[in-house]
């Protein structure tokens, strides 16, 4: 059962200049919640029950969000509207920090966590993306790890994208097993050429244990840095890697129109 997931958020946020430069991205506000909060709550929904979020030095404002406010619990209580401690509620489920003091990458922050992730397999949430599930779907991690117990391998969240964006993307090449699920027999981070297909990762996955070997040994690799796409690349060597292409509507919250259309939509489908 895959009860842990780690959540990469110490990147910079560059694509969201220059509001990041003092708020950020992760708790960049949906609908009067931060975008982080979708995240975790599509984990809890998944059955996870610890996460470590992965911050840096300027992130602290996110371990603030996640702790208790007992200043402002006893002002709220103290002039009548202790009707609003509800919405102070934590998420019911273990969160701790570990700080990447330096961004090398993907693969770097998802190290970070190998003591908090033992022998077991794990999830990872990229916070870029929110995925919402439609009336009839479950939350996407939940798909993927539904796929995971099926297989007990690596498992990657997949979505067909436009040809003139795999670039941006980690994109396989993928072998049919039925319906939405995939055997992975390669895997190109950003590829400059002809891409394997237009199946591109996109930030949800359910990781072995073994993954933390094959990051130990990678050298840097796009942009310089240390690229979760290249362990994973060197894994499928060695053993099966699968995907599922995600059933839900996805917003990548680090470009302005998906923002905005994020905010749209639940805006209108809030009772």
């Amino acid at each position: 059962m895959v009860k842990k997931a780690i959540i990469p958020a110490a990147g910079y946020g560059t694509r969201n200049l220059p509001i990041t430069k003092v708020i950020p991205k992760e708790m960049m506000p949906v609908c009067g919640r931060p975008a982080l909060d979708y995240i975790i709550e599509e984990a809890v929904n998944s059955g996870i029950e610890q996460i470590l979020i992965i911050v840096s030095r300027s992130k602290n404002m996110i371990l603030d969000y996640y702790d208790r406010s007992m200043e402002l619990e006893f002002f709220l209580e103290e002039n009548g509207k202790s009707e609003l401690l509800k919405k102070l509620e934590l998420p019911n489920v273990h969160i701790q920090f570990v700080r990447q003091t330096y961004s090398k990458g993907l693969g770097d922050a998802i190290l970070l966590g190998k003591p908090f992730v033992g022998n077991e397999p794990f999830a990872v949430l990229l916070p870029d993306e929110i995925i919402l599930p439609d009336k009839k779907s479950k939350p996407a991690l939940m798909q993927l790890i539904d796929m995971y117990n099926l297989h007990n391998k690596n498992i990657l969240g997949l979505k067909k994208v436009p040809v003139e964006t795999l670039h941006k993307y980690g994109v396989v090449k993928p072998e049919r097993i039925k319906g939405n699920q995939f055997k992975i027999t390669d895997i190109v981070e950003k590829p400059e050429e002809t891409p394997p297909s237009d199946l591109a990762v996109i930030g949800r996955y359910i990781l072995e244990p073994a993954i933390f070997d094959y990051l130990e040994k990678l050298q840097p690799g796009a942009g310089g840095e240390i690229q979760l796409t290249d362990a994973i690349k060197g894994m499928v060597k060695h053993q099966p890697n699968y995907g599922i292409k995600i059933d839900g509507l996805r917003f990548d919250i680090a470009v302005e129109q998906e923002y905005i259309q994020l905010i749209n939509y639940i805006s209108s489908h809030t009772e």
